[in-house]
């Protein structure tokens, strides 16, 4: 045997602890940001962080802090943000991010130190039952007891929380699978033990039904939500060429927004209970609805039998579980909104299809009168400055720049909303599903180190930014 052969023998046998098949996997996914807070359990991941140059650790104050830095991160990317934290509080204090992400579909892959497995079950120091604590509250979890498995579930992980509709992924590691030692496969080399493949292709024969029914439509609006967002950049392109080709009106839920332009005639502002009169409206006297990344939450619809009642509904989503949950859709397309659009696009081109040209004027001219309405519009202060001035003015002097904004939850979040305009996606980072108040502050970190030379600012109420 040659002395060639022997190296590259003793490379191909060459075992890393199961700290540093953590750290190599990390930079194998693309990993260069995490954020987290050191304690007893996940020290030899830190030690091993220590000498990878490649991956920056951001120290925060409080593991909450971290998981909403991580999701400010991914949402402004479209990367997963990336989490690590010790076990028990350390575990538990990153509960609540991780529910935020799992409400609101961001990507998150959180690693959690644990007791070692003898001591699993002993009520040992630290010790809490983290794979129990968050079975409801993530995509996936695990609980690794071999350092073998490891290469295998954390790109599993990555791949979990990424694909399909995204949300957090936790991975639980006991000290003692940390310190021992087992070969490191690639993420091209491991065999995933789960069959998840997410379905991202629409049923051919249901998106030219649904084209047909668009285009039979005197009353069509386009509802929109964070599923376009998560699509990525594409989606958001698919849908503002769609709307031209509809002519179609366009709201959107408080995840979707930078979805389609603000500064579009076409678009109608945010809907709901904080949304404008002409997108309530329209919502209600609509004969055709598309759904497209939505799903119907109760701040969108309020009373479900009183909801757009004389409407058709075509509902995409990637979720499956999503179509018809909360309102019967007539069409349900399961797939990814890019690949869904673009379908769509092409039976529209390919068939020649249009609205009724006089429908539609008809249809713009009643959007246009209660547009008049000027739902948001407030009486001046001389003497203090309205909250809605006040955006008014950042948008106004920002407009220009290269902007992301987060905010706090409440009253100051639905200002933000309405008087801070997008028109593109990935700038919007709030909390909508859950409505974690501390949310702003940390994701506005998270988002500044994913873009260092742009501005971002956390719009906040006084008692969410002392939160966290």
């Amino acid at each position: 045997m040659t002395a060639q052969t022997l190296t590259q023998t003793a490379v191909d046998t060459e075992t890393l602890t199961g700290a540093e098949i953590v750290v190599r996997a990390l930079v194998d996914q693309g990993v260069e940001v995490l954020f987290g807070y050191p304690g007893g359990a996940v020290l030899p991941i830190y030690d091993a962080l220590f000498n990878e140059p490649r991956l920056q650790h951001v120290l925060v104050r409080h593991e909450q802090g971290a998981t909403h830095a991580a999701e400010g991160y991914a949402r402004s990317t479209g990367k997963p943000g990336v989490v690590l934290v010790t076990s028990g509080p350390g575990a538990t204090n990153a509960v609540t991010g991780i529910v935020d992400a799992l409400m609101d579909s961001i990507p998150l892959v959180v690693i959690t130190g644990q007791v070692a497995t003898h001591l699993i079950g002993t009520d040992a120091f630290q010790e809490c039952d983290t794979i129990g604590i968050t079975r409801s509250i993530t995509k996936h979890n695990y609980l690794v007891k071999d350092p073998a498995d490891l290469p295998r579930v954390m790109h599993e992980a990555f791949h979990i929380a990424t694909s399909g509709r995204p949300g957090p992924v936790v991975i639980d590691i006991p000290k003692d699978v940390q310190f021992g030692r087992a070969a490191y496969q690639g993420p091209g080399e491991v065999v995933h033990a789960h069959s998840y493949r997410p379905r991202t292709q629409g049923d051919p024969a249901r998106i030219a039904e649904a084209a047909q029914m668009i285009a039979g439509a005197r009353r069509p609006i386009l509802y929109t939500g964070g599923g376009v967002i998560n699509a990525g950049p594409r989606a958001a392109a698919l849908l503002r060429e769609f709307a031209a080709l509809t002519g179609a009106p366009v709201t959107s839920t408080l995840m979707g927004l930078g979805a389609f332009p603000a500064s579009d005639d076409k678009w109608l502002g945010m809907l709901g209970m904080h949304g404008s009169f002409e997108a309530n409206n329209a919502m209600h006297d609509c004969d055709v609805m598309v759904a497209i990344g939505a799903r119907f939450d109760d701040r969108v619809t309020g009373k479900l039998d009183a909801f757009s009642p004389g409407s058709r509904k075509i509902h995409i989503d990637i979720d499956p579980s999503s179509i018809s949950k909360n309102v019967r859709a007539d069409i349900g397309i399961v797939g990814d909104a890019a690949s869904v659009l673009e379908d769509m696009i092409a039976v529209w081109k390919a068939r020649s299809l249009s609205c009724d040209a006089g429908a539609l004027a008809e249809w713009w001219r009643q959007i246009e009168a209660w547009r008049a309405r000027k739902s948001f519009r407030y009486a001046p202060s001389a003497d203090s400055i309205k909250p809605q001035y006040a955006v008014e003015r950042l948008y106004a002097l920002t407009r220009d720049k290269d902007v992301y904004i987060t905010t706090e939850v409440g009253q100051h979040q639905m200002w933000a909303a309405q008087f801070f305009h997008f028109d593109e996606p990935n700038r919007w980072m709030t909390s909508g599903g859950l409505g974690t108040m501390g949310y702003g502050l940390p994701a506005a970190l998270g988002v500044q180190l994913a873009h260092p030379e742009s501005l971002v600012i956390d719009i906040g109420g006084d008692a969410s930014v002392q939160m966290t």
